[in-house]
């Protein structure tokens, strides 16, 4: 048996979140800072943000054995089909070197019908990984995307210290579900973490599903968090809880736009419009849970708003889409930096009929990796990408 060493997890040790909680038995990671969590009241919103998209642990050593301790939080919805086990990848020196699941856990049953939501307690578990190269090395634990995960101990057989990210530069992402990686295999391989790794660079992951809705103080949050580039993907959770018009849509994103721009003025500023989504496109929500295919063990998403309301002034893909491209090339004229994606050029009608939205409404693991490589491709581009290494002047670097 290896000669075990427990180090403590702390800040130091922790990318992508921006608040480690102690709690009674270890600490855990949120994306929000406790300030931004204390003007939430929406249940939606306080799971997304506690479930840690991005947030890995990095750290130097040359151990040969890792021991994580883990208390995960799982959802069973009533009714539909049981959710995978969340999935942690181990990476050294950037390359993908092992993945396990953690079962057992906390629960949250959510009944679909009433909004419902039971919580239960259950064992902590630990993810063991060994035959690690004997050699100084970086190692990276990334955190299943979609389940919330407190951190109770970490063991190496070989001390452990903090690891540099090497002057490489940090891109803040907001976005939906999409965003937050529904869909995606892994945590490395939401389209955010596939892009982040083509472009070498340190994400972190506001994805927050169903809960990109302009609030302001995810804005501020924004704001405030250290970044050397921005983007923003807005549009299918307005639309999906139709929650404004768009007399109340243009100036939010202006505000929202206003509020990042108070911390970052000169940062590349990256604006990306919704991917393709059929139900949406032209039919305002809400969107709503479609059971006639639970006997098949699918669970759907259907549009139930009418495109005649659209005269009304009730949001589609369609008006997010044009209204977002209107407000960036108004603001562009006064702001260099700004920068608009129409999402149909990382997920578009060709893609939809070769790679269809399993539920209707999010990306399979195949086209998240297809969103990933063209964001890149786009974004990081040598000459001419808004996040190019010279397509705008540093302002805020960790």
């Amino acid at each position: 048996m290896p000669s075990w060493i427990t180090t403590p997890v702390t800040a130091d040790l922790v990318r992508g979140a921006l608040d480690l909680e102690p709690t009674p038995q270890g600490v855990l990671p949120h994306r929000l800072p406790a300030w931004a969590r204390a003007r939430n009241a929406d249940t939606q919103l306080a799971v997304a943000e506690s479930q840690p998209s991005g947030v890995r642990l990095v750290f130097r050593t040359r151990a040969t054995a890792v021991e994580l301790d883990a208390l995960p939080t799982k959802r069973i919805h009533i009714g539909a089909p049981p959710r995978p086990d969340g999935r942690y990848d181990l990476l050294i020196d950037g390359h993908p070197a092992g993945r396990a699941t953690a079962t057992g856990g906390n629960t949250l049953t959510i009944d679909m019908n009433t909004g419902t939501v039971e919580p239960g307690t259950g064992p902590a578990a630990t993810l063991r990984f060994t035959g690690l190269p004997e050699r100084d090395k970086t190692v990276e634990i990334w955190l299943p995307h979609d389940e919330t995960t407190e951190l109770l101990a970490l063991r190496t057989d070989a001390p452990v210290e903090p690891a540099s990210a090497s002057g490489r530069r940090t891109w803040l992402h907001h976005g939906s579900s999409i965003s937050h990686g529904s869909g995606a295999e892994s945590p490395t391989t939401t389209w955010p973490a596939l892009a982040a790794a083509r472009g070498g660079v340190e994400l972190v992951n506001l994805g927050l599903g169903g809960s990109a809705l302009l609030d302001p103080f995810v804005a501020r949050t924004m704001r405030d968090t250290p970044a050397d580039l921005i983007s923003v993907k807005i549009g299918i959770n307005l639309v999906n809880a139709d929650l404004m018009r768009l007399r109340a849509f243009t100036p939010a994103v202006h505000g929202f736009l206003d509020t990042i721009r108070e911390g970052h003025p000169t940062a590349p500023l990256l604006v990306v419009s919704p991917i393709l989504c059929p139900i949406h496109e032209d039919t305002p929500g809400p969107t709503a849970y479609d059971f006639s295919r639970l006997g098949e063990g699918r669970l759907l998403f259907t549009a139930v708003g009418d495109p005649a309301e659209r005269a009304e002034g009730k949001l589609t893909l369609g008006v997010v889409r044009d209204e977002l491209e209107r407000v960036v090339t108004q603001r562009a004229a006064d702001d260099p930096n700004l920068h608009h994606l129409d999402g149909r050029d990382l997920y578009g009608e060709a893609d939809h009929a070769e790679l269809p939205l399993p539920d209707r409404l999010h990306p399979d693991a195949a086209a998240h990796r297809r969103m990933g490589e063209r964001f890149a491709a786009h974004a990081f581009a040598a000459e001419d990408g808004p996040f190019a290494e010279d397509g705008g002047r540093v302002t805020r670097r960790i």
